[in-house]
C-alpha cells in the first residue's frame, strides 16, 4: 500500500532520484526546454516550479535554498537574474509539458518540458504556414534557374555556326600560309642563283 507516499520514485533510490531531478532542473534553466520521458517530466514539474518561486522572492535566503538543491552557481544565477523576473505577474504555471508519443526501442512516452515564455518549438500550424510560404519562393527560384539555363542553351546554339565559320576561316588561312611561304622561298632561291652571274658580268665589264 502507498498510503501518504506521493510522487513517483522512478525506480530509483532517494539519493539517485534527487540527483536526477537536480541535473534535469539545471538543464531546464540553462536551455529553457529539455526532451525527456513523460514520467520524469511530471515529477520534475514540482521541483522546477518551487525553484522559480524561490527566484521570484529573490532574497539571499531563497538564493541559498536554490543553491542547496541545484549545487550549480550558473543555474542559480540564470534562475534569479533571467527567468524569475519574467514571472513576477504570474502566480503559477511556469512550465509546460508537450507529449511527443512513444520512442522506438523501449516504447517509453516522450515529452518536451519547457518554460512558459521561452518556447523554442513552434506549433505545427505555424510550421505548415512557413512551408507553404517558402514553396512559391523555391518554385520561383527553380523557374528562374531553368529559364537562365534555356537562355544559355539558345545563345550557345546561335553562337555555334559563327564559331564553325571562324574555325573554317582559320583552317583556310593555315592552308594558304604554307603555299605563300613556298613561293617566297622559291623567289629567294632564284635571286640567289641570279646574283653570281650578275657579279661575273660586272667584273668582266670592269
Amino acid at each position: 500500500m502507498r498510503h501518504r507516499k506521493k510522487g513517483n520514485h522512478l525506480g530509483r533510490t532517494a539519493s539517485h532520484k534527487k540527483a536526477l531531478m537536480r541535473n534535469l532542473a539545471a538543464e531546464v534553466f540553462e536551455h529553457k526546454e529539455i526532451r525527456t520521458t513523460l514520467a520524469k517530466a511530471k515529477e520534475l514539474r514540482s521541483y522546477v516550479e518551487r525553484l522559480i518561486t524561490y527566484g521570484k522572492k529573490g532574497t539571499l535566503h531563497h538564493r541559498r535554498l536554490a543553491f542547496q538543491f541545484l549545487q550549480n552557481k550558473q543555474a542559480v544565477k540564470t534562475l534569479f537574474d533571467e527567468i524569475a523576473p519574467l514571472y513576477e505577474d504570474r502566480s503559477g504555471g511556469y512550465t509546460r509539458i508537450i507529449k511527443l508519443g512513444n520512442r522506438k526501442g523501449d516504447n517509453a512516452a516522450i515529452s518536451i518540458f519547457q518554460l512558459v515564455g521561452f518556447e523554442k518549438i513552434k506549433p505545427k500550424a505555424e510550421k505548415k504556414k512557413k512551408k507553404a510560404e517558402e514553396k512559391p519562393k523555391v518554385e520561383e527560384e527553380q523557374k528562374t534557374t531553368v529559364e537562365a539555363e534555356r537562355v544559355q542553351e539558345v545563345q550557345e546554339e546561335k553562337a555555334e555556326p559563327k564559331i564553325k565559320e571562324e574555325q573554317a576561316k582559320t583552317e583556310a588561312t593555315e592552308e594558304v600560309k604554307p603555299e605563300t611561304e613556298l613561293a617566297e622561298e622559291k623567289a629567294e632561291e632564284a635571286k640567289a642563283n641570279q646574283n653570281p652571274e650578275e657579279d661575273a658580268e660586272k667584273s668582266k665589264n670592269e
